[in-house]
């Protein structure tokens, strides 16, 4: 009975401790006030260092999987946005993002979790207001000495009256992580990035030319300008779709007649416009995505991974995962069969993706949810599957993987705003998104 006690007050401790460290606190040196050590287990314990002017460090040796934090708390006003600002650098490390991590932890007077303003409807709670789960600041811009300038935005919960900033340094050996100019300041609410994206549900059926083909998807573009749409996804293969020709039939430059004529609907409803075409470049045929705007085309994404009838087909898998700058943020593509492979999602979201068009032909619609979930990316995806086949949608995917907008009958479009400055925060997750390039893992050939 006595050991069952024991173990329960062990688990009560540990979910009391706001900090999730049992360790005690062990101040350094006197050089850096109000900046203490610690580390999980001593074994693990790497060494520390600070100077005068609050540089501090921690470094490793020839042992994996040592584990150092420096820990100060800064006194914040609750419901003030504050700007956190640091240089660091670190030596001999070969995953930075995942080695070298600053947290911050939102805490109210007793040194709890704070508790979130706005209710969160993701997870297993929905409609209730989430505890303050660690802010992980994302990396920074590399100056020209060196050193990576952090600078991030945060909201401080109204219940919190201070912030535990900690810089950690995680298991690689014989690397060292330092930190300098560590400050928190109050600063004014960033601006919202509100961008309404769309989708298409419409099978091109008729036409005996590419351009006619195209031709179809006018009046649906023409209906999102209406409703000041910034980016609009049309289906897969839009070209080839009910001709019973080949792909190489098909098959055109890219920028090249099909681009041009979406270029000038673009330019003429200031919008970014997403179509799936076949591109001959030489000898080769690619299954590709295309991205025009204002102004002009804009990039193209080759179809990564190819189902059987493709390759059978003649196709070329491409070999790359760009993701392009337009004026309302980043944007990727991914084409139909590439939503079964969590690779491509990850690599788009890995260059920066904040939004991925997905035109495809038919998918399981729970593998959109799926690529749009684990990587906290808006999807839109464009099909040519019916409804009544309960299948895939067309339609805009959210942060936790639900349908924020889905068009269902053929020839409409629909159409959800998005913030793309606000963070989805979860119950235990917090702002997964940020955490993402903290916590995945290393991959063969990575660097």
């Amino acid at each position: 009975m006595r050991s069952i006690v024991y173990l329960a007050l062990v688990c009560i401790l540990s979910l009391c401790q706001p900090l999730g460290l049992l360790a005690e606190e062990q101040p350094v040196n006197t050089n850096s006030p109000g900046w203490t050590a610690h580390s999980p287990r001593d074994e693990i314990r790497p060494e520390f260092d600070s100077t005068p002017d609050d540089t501090l460090t921690i470094r490793a040796d020839e042992r994996e999987g040592l584990v150092g934090i420096w820990r100060a708390t800064f006194p914040v006003k609750g419901g003030t946005w504050y700007r956190f600002t640091a240089q660091q650098r670190t030596e001999e490390v070969k995953y930075p993002r995942r080695t070298a991590v600053v947290r911050l932890l939102w805490q109210d007077d007793q040194g709890n979790k704070a508790i979130r303003d706005a209710p969160t409807f993701a997870s297993y709670r929905p409609g209730t207001n989430p505890r303050a789960e660690p802010e992980f600041v994302p990396p920074g811009k590399i100056l020209p000495n060196g050193w990576e300038q952090l600078d991030t935005v945060y909201h401080a919960p109204t219940s919190a009256t201070q912030v535990l900033v900690e810089l950690n340094y995680r298991w690689e050996p014989n690397g060292e992580a330092t930190w300098k100019n560590v400050k928190l300041t109050p600063t004014d609410a960033p601006q919202p990035r509100k961008v309404k994206l769309a989708t298409v549900h419409h099978k091109p059926v008729g036409g005996d030319s590419n351009i006619t083909k195209c031709e179809q998807f006018a009046p649906m573009i023409a209906e999102a300008a209406e409703q000041d749409v910034d980016l609009i996804v049309l289906p897969e293969c839009l070209t080839y779709y009910a001709r019973k020709l080949t792909y190489a039939d098909c098959a055109e430059a890219i920028p090249g007649p099909s681009t041009d004529y979406f270029a000038k609907l673009a330019k003429q409803h200031d919008m970014y416009i997403v179509a799936g075409l076949l591109e001959r470049d030489g000898h080769l045929v690619y299954n590709t995505a295309a991205l025009v705007g204002p102004e002009g085309f804009v990039g193209k994404y080759r179809k990564v991974t190819l189902p059987r009838g493709e390759i059978e087909g003649g196709i070329t898998p491409g070999k790359e995962y760009p993701v392009f700058e337009t004026r309302f943020g980043k944007v990727g593509m991914m084409i139909c069969y590439d939503g079964f492979f969590p690779e491509v999602a990850r690599e788009l979201s890995n260059n920066g993706a904040e939004v991925i068009a997905w035109p495809v032909w038919g998918c399981n619609p729970m593998l959109g949810a799926a690529r749009a979930c684990e990587n906290h990316v808006y999807v839109i995806s464009s099909t040519y599957t019916d409804v009544s086949a309960d299948w895939m949608i067309s339609a805009v995917y959210g942060h936790d993987g639900k349908p924020l907008a889905q068009a269902k009958e053929w020839g409409t479009i629909a159409i959800q705003e998005v913030d793309l400055n606000k963070p989805l925060y979860w119950h235990s997750l917090g702002d997964f998104h940020a955490q993402i390039d903290r916590h995945r893992p290393v991959v063969v050939g990575e660097k």
